[in-house]
């Protein structure tokens, strides 16, 4: 029988479709960065500027302009809607890949689709290219930037290090100066440990510092000379005091990035953790050893950085997730005959369960707050288990090279169980989109909102579902004067009547899966 090959290009687009885009709307924007990011950007559009970032109508200079121009550009051909907000995204992780793909073919021919298909479905990677944030934009031009650094180092010509430069200028529009900084250490370390500074010193490239002056400078400079507190709010605030302090109370302990990384890594971190261990212990054997010491001390630098912050962020370490990855890919493009061992084996088996069975109880977590045993329950462990022998028998069968296989398939599953079943219960249970919805139906005039001890997420959420540029919070003083409803933590009338005497209060309804009650106050 003839078989027919899948071209490279069509599996890369299936697999971006799949677990980038596809029910990408599935629930609404959830947390607190989300909602901000995507309101931010709106108000830019409607503003027609390109320079300042606002957000109820007051400059917000925390983050560079880079996610919120894309995120622009999606409103602009979409509409504005919650998942046009997580676009930009989308397509950095898609243009992730393929610089992944690119490289591999390079550096590595013979696993180039394996790699690249792996960090498509890893879970940091799945996780930050369906969210509306920065770090996104943030790992994959870093990521490029520092492909391209290594491919100038292998073959030398100026075009990868135009790449190089042209990309670390975008990383530093989209998340600050931590980007160049970050390259600058790993391409330091790399030259002293490789004990060949003329790679360091090459790397100083005037032209290269002209293309990064002209593509990363404009938009500082502009928004500077129109805010002048952008230096103090962005530079001294939102890196060196993040950095250095705990004033935005993100305290986690110096270790929090290995777990971290381990779950990004997911469902190939036992295969990565193994291929790290070789790489380290195998190094200086070999002249080409030159790209494991260049990709470890990627992920070190990174990791090491974020841990000695004193504000911590999951997405923070986004971009050491990609050169793990590769490393795994590199250890498969040399052992590709070599068996995993038992252990190795039972481990993935293992986790390949556990993934299974967290989507199929995802929905009765979220909406229960609790794992009940029952027949639903055990259903779904017998299931889980199954996956989980299939994957074993069959990476044990194949392999080294069913390594590929062994992880896309539980990621596959995994995805897609947790979007159809438990999707509508996270857009139930921690998403302001069916908060408004509910509000909507019970008010169904449309007049300004306020709230009363509500999470914060809530607040940001409701500002930019409702399209309403500020939210006033009663407990600080802030009852509008005219009509307007109220959202407020379940139990809190009485309190929050007792601002605005005299004054009409309806109860309208009551929104139980986020603790929520309804209610129009008149003028």
């Amino acid at each position: 029988m003839k078989r027919f090959p899948i071209p490279d290009w069509l599996l890369l687009l299936a697999f971006c479709a799949f677990f980038f885009l596809w029910k990408l709307s599935s629930f609404g924007l959830i947390g607190a960065d989300e909602p901000r990011y995507a309101q931010v950007a709106r108000e830019m559009l409607e503003r027609h500027d390109w320079i300042t970032p606002t957000l109820g109508g007051r400059a917000w200079l925390e983050k560079p302009a880079l996610y919120y121009w894309q995120a622009m550009l999606a409103y602009k051909f979409f509409g504005v809607h919650d998942w046009a907000a997580r676009l930009p995204s989308v397509f950095d992780a898609s243009v992730l890949l393929l610089a992944v793909y690119w490289f591999l073919l390079r550096f590595c021919p013979e696993f180039r689709l394996d790699g690249t298909l792996m960090l498509a479905c890893s879970a940091g990677i799945v996780g930050y290219a369906r969210a509306a944030s920065m770090d996104m934009p943030l790992a994959a031009t870093f990521t490029i930037a520092m492909l391209a650094w290594y491919a100038w180092l292998d073959r030398g010509t100026t075009l990868h290090l135009s790449v190089f430069y042209a990309f670390l200028a975008l990383a530093m529009l989209a998340k600050g100066p931590v980007a160049p900084f970050l390259a600058a250490v790993i391409i330091t370390l790399f030259a002293a440990l490789r004990r060949d500074w003329k790679i360091a010193l090459h790397a100083v490239w005037l032209p290269g510092i002209l293309l990064f002056s002209i593509v990363g400078l404009p938009w500082y400079i502009l928004v500077q000379v129109r805010n002048p507190e952008f230096f103090r709010v962005f530079i001294l605030e939102h890196n060196l005091a993040r950095f250095g302090t705990n004033v935005f109370h993100h305290p986690e302990p110096f270790w929090y990035y290995l777990p971290v990384m381990l779950l990004g890594w997911i469902p190939a971190a036992m295969f990565v953790i193994l291929a790290i261990v070789r790489a380290i212990r195998q190094r200086g054997k070999r002249e080409a050893d030159a790209m494991k010491l260049f990709l470890i001390l990627w992920i070190a630098v990174v990791v090491c950085f974020f841990s000695i912050s004193q504000s911590k962020l999951p997405g923070y370490v986004l971009p050491a997730i990609p050169p793990g990855i590769l490393l795994l890919a590199n250890a498969l493009c040399e052992d590709s005959a070599q068996r995993p061992r038992l252990v190795l084996i039972f481990l993935h088996s293992a986790l390949s369960a556990v993934l299974v069975f967290s989507a199929l109880v995802l929905r009765f977590v979220l909406l229960q707050h609790r794992l009940e045993w029952d027949l639903t329950t055990s259903v779904s462990l017998m299931v889980a288990i199954a996956v989980g022998l299939t994957v074993g028998v069959f990476l044990r069968k194949l392999g080294t090279g069913g390594v590929r296989v062994a992880t896309i398939v539980p990621a596959v599953i995994t995805l897609a169980i947790a979007l159809r079943i438990g999707a509508p219960a996270l857009n139930e249970t921690l998403s302001g989109r069916a908060v408004t919805e509910a509000l909507a139906q019970l008010a169904p005039k449309q007049l300004p909102v306020a709230v009363v001890l509500v999470p914060r997420e809530t607040e940001f959420e409701l500002q930019f579902y409702r399209n309403q540029k500020n939210i006033p919070r009663y407990e600080l003083g802030q009852a509008p004067t005219g009509e307007h409803l109220v959202v407020a933590r379940a139990g809190l009338k009485n309190a929050f009547a007792r601002n605005i005497p005299g004054r009409r209060i309806d109860y309208l309804g009551n929104f139980p899966a986020q603790n929520l009650e309804f209610f129009y106050v008149g003028q």
